[in-house]
């Protein structure tokens, strides 16, 4: 069985409700689970949440809620990567072993049925890698990243590189936050995600946002707006 796992706890700091606030007019929830059913790639999409609002906005949009997610899970620690062991947990508990699952996150508008599916079809076919998942490029060399001083001043975080043209540096990529494939084995077993056996899933810049502030959400909106206007078929 492949299983989805949104994971939406209520507690959300830097933008309070996060997961159920609107975007472009919609709980944001909604476009990770709508993409998700899109896909045809789960037997089961599973929000993990510990909040009845979630619940409600996640049933109506065609996610299952099967379970209360743990207090113990729902604190601002709580990797994504314990949720997801959780849900796998419960569904062999209760006779429904599962293969892949994917933790996809409820603030990733700009997920794509594409990229789902190339990751799935990649791991699938892979020779026992445990994971595939969504990465993007930084736009800026990184090794050429300063700092501020004392809000007067800057310095290089590496000074070695930091008269490099761009063109002479490694490119570098970033974690996309979007979705995460893995054998269920692995996730059960925690192993580590960022190592040379996961696979990359390169996704293009312009449609990859972290949303963890009002800025955030407002630049988020602005690029989803333009998207539609620009691939209204996508």
């Amino acid at each position: 069985m492949k299983v989805a796992v949104i994971p939406a706890r209520g507690g959300s700091q830097r933008i309070p409700r996060k997961n159920i606030r609107l975007f472009a007019g919609r709980p944001i929830i909604c476009y990770s689970i709508d993409t998700a059913r899109a896909s045809r790639l789960f037997d089961r999409i599973i929000v993990s949440t510990d909040d009845e609002e979630i619940a409600e906005v996640a049933t109506r949009a065609g996610a299952q809620i099967p379970f209360w997610r743990p207090r113990e899970l729902a604190d601002n620690h709580t990797g994504t990567n314990a949720v997801v062991t959780h849900a796998i947990e419960w569904l062999e508990a209760n006779d429904c072993p599962v293969d892949y699952a994917c933790c996809i996150y409820a603030t990733a508008p700009f997920l794509q049925v594409r990229y789902l599916r190339e990751g799935f079809h990649r791991l699938e076919k892979s020779k026992g890698h445990p994971f595939a998942f969504s990465v993007a490029s930084f736009p800026f060399p990184i090794q050429r990243a300063i700092r501020l001083v004392n809000g007067v001043g800057i310095e290089p975080i590496f000074p070695q590189h930091i008269d490099f043209r761009s063109q002479d540096l490694e490119e570098a990529y970033h974690d996309a936050g979007q979705f995460y494939w893995g054998r269920a084995s692995a996730f059960l077993r925690n192993v580590s995600l960022f190592a040379p056996h996961s696979i990359p899933v390169v996704l293009p810049r312009h449609i990859v946002q972290d949303i963890d502030t009002d800025e955030d959400w407002r630049r988020a909106e602005l690029m989803y707006k333009v998207l539609c206007e620009s691939e209204p078929d996508r």
